[in-house]
């Protein structure tokens, strides 16, 4: 099977029935059917054939929906770019992808083109119109490649995970199955499409299931309320910071929220505790916490029946395994630390034309996830941040996930993140780098620290800035952090 066919259930299946709301526009399933049909036809027309990449670097659309579908069934590997990304990173992914065409409606230098021709999204919908509104999807094989997803490249260039009709095929039934997901369900996503919580979960669970989706451009959280109220969904799927700004609702608001949702889901960056807590009190509703990546999309999840632990990702999804390593590749007991292995049909299949990392990635046919974390003795999985993060101080593991957890329950801290700062006498020492709910009282705060953490773990210096950096999915950027920030108040302290 690949995607195509999987779609067709809703596509052709349910071709009658409301499928999208995205702004003021309102489409069936047959509609949209008809429009990437169209569409497919016309990149056919204008050279695209099975294999070749076609890059796009748009916000959240009906337009994105069209230009995947019909890559889906021409066989042409879609490549999505961050809207974030300046001429720098784009050009780096046009280099490497090397795309017939780039869709964009922004002015790209042709520096930054290289050469790939440069299409305007309402140009193609305008001419795709002329064609038939049904297309003979390409036979291809599970195995296909479907879309390159490039990292963050937040340690260094960004590689692009080449992601096959098999890896989404998977993902989608899983989740699917796992979170009840059917076409009753009214699915409210914030989410941008260029990434794989977006692209892989949010977009796939909805063709798959058949149920009702309105699509946010991004999320605003200005006017969230009004678009929980409004469309009255029963399943989001967001990020740990879109969670602190719902915890902003009125009450009322929130309680009204919660009578009508079913499943409030969170991924792409660690969800603190008591977010988790504060979210159960104000909505009524213990968020569900998974883990995943751009190369394996979801790995595990807290389950929909049963406990929902804070500060896990809960357990392995079907047909996918995890190991705990440590640094030789052996596997670790229950409670401790190493790095997660993975293996199973949702691993990706390799770095795009890059066979070094691909070979570096893999060790015995387990993708090596350079998360750290450890397994509890009934199977839940706590991930304590990335290895590269590890802080090694005195010769003991310092894991920032830890220190933000606590420092986060604070009622003076809203957000925190935690880094290694090289020291002549320990090696790295943490330093924190704290976003204050008001005045903050640092003393106070370093006191708590000593009396509930490690003297190892104890924060060198806290550092209060006015927000944290950020990517597009809410992960903070701790390459872009600093020790010593113009304009921060800091404050040291000694361990």
């Amino acid at each position: 099977m690949n995607l195509s066919q999987l779609f067709e259930l809703s596509l052709r299946g349910r071709r009658d029935s409301p499928a999208l709301e995205s702004g003021d526009q309102r489409f069936t399933f047959g509609e949209l059917a008809a429009r990437a049909a169209k569409m497919a036809h016309l990149l056919r027309q204008r050279g695209l054939q099975p294999g070749d990449r076609l890059c796009v670097y748009l916000a959240n659309c009906v337009e994105v929906i069209d230009l995947y579908l019909a890559c889906v069934q021409l066989g042409v590997i879609y490549v999505p770019i961050n809207i974030l990304y300046r001429d720098r990173e784009i050009s780096h992914i046009v280099a490497d992808a090397e795309p017939k065409a780039v869709v964009s409606r922004q002015v790209l230098d042709k520096a930054v083109l290289q050469g790939a021709l440069l299409w305007r999204p309402d140009e193609l919908v305008a001419e795709a119109a002329k064609f038939p509104g049904h297309f003979p999807a390409e036979p291809l094989e599970g195995d296909t490649p479907a879309a390159i997803v490039y990292t963050s490249g937040t340690t260094g260039a960004a590689k692009g995970a080449v992601l096959t009709h098999n890896n989404f095929l998977v993902n989608a039934v899983n989740l699917l199955a796992c979170w009840q997901i059917t076409d009753k369900d009214r699915l409210l996503l914030p989410l941008p499409l260029f990434h794989v919580h977006g692209l892989g979960n949010g977009l796939h669970c909805w063709l798959a299931s058949g149920c009702l989706l309105r699509l946010l451009e991004r999320f605003d959280h200005q006017r969230a309320v009004e678009e929980f109220l409004d469309f009255e969904p029963t399943v989001f799927f967001a990020v740990p910071t879109i969670y602190v700004r719902l915890l902003m609702a009125p009450q009322e608001a929130a309680r009204r929220i919660g009578s009508r949702m079913r499943l409030f889901v969170s991924g792409s960056a660690p969800l603190p505790p008591q977010i988790f807590e504060d979210f159960q009190i104000r909505f009524g509703h213990a968020i569900l916490e998974r883990y995943g990546m751009t190369e394996t999309l979801m790995n595990t999840s807290n389950p929909y029946v049963g406990e929902r632990r804070p500060a896990t990702v809960g357990i392995p999804l079907p047909g996918v395994s995890l190991r705990v390593c440590d640094p030789n590749g052996k596997d670790l007991p229950p409670q401790v630390s190493g790095e997660l292995y993975v293996r199973g049909p949702n691993v990706f299949a390799g770095y795009w034309r890059n066979r070094e990392a691909t070979a570096a990635a893999f060790q015995e046919g387990w993708f090596r996830t350079g998360d750290m974390g450890f397994r509890s003795a009934d199977g839940y999985y706590t991930i304590e941040g990335r290895k590269s993060d590890l802080i090694i101080c005195g010769g003991f593991n310092v894991y920032p996930r830890e220190i933000e957890d606590f420092l986060e329950q604070q009622p003076q801290v809203a957000e925190a993140a935690v880094v290694g700062v090289a020291d002549p006498v320990k090696g790295e020492v943490p330093v924190a780098y704290l976003v204050a709910r008001g005045p903050i009282n640092l003393e106070a705060l370093a006191q708590e620290c000593r009396r509930h953490l490690a003297s190892f773990k104890m924060p060198r210096s806290f550092i209060v800035v006015e927000r944290l950096p950020r990517n597009a999915l809410g992960k903070v950027q701790k390459h872009l952090l600093v020790p010593d920030p113009a304009q921060a108040e800091r404050k040291v302290f000694r361990s």
